[in-house]
């Protein structure tokens, strides 16, 4: 799944720093869970999806259907 937001941020053309301000956050919250040094809960997950424009139902659905 955190393969799947990395593309979506850089199919966005964003930058790490540009997805945590819209975060409210700083760009080591984004680098650390694109690195997977960080888990991210549900709630999180969703506002970076909104951050991104992406659908986060879509992104999960994709994300079940990976190994098919």
């Amino acid at each position: 799944m955190i393969d799947l937001l990395v593309a979506a941020r850089n199919d966005a053309g964003l930058t790490q720093a540009e997805v945590g301000a819209r975060l409210g956050r700083r760009q080591t919250f984004v680098s650390k869970y694109e690195l997977g040094e960080r888990r991210l809960d549900v709630a999180e997950f969703v506002a970076i999806c909104r951050a991104l424009k992406v659908d986060p139902y879509v992104l999960m659905h994709k994300a079940e259907n990976q190994d098919d």
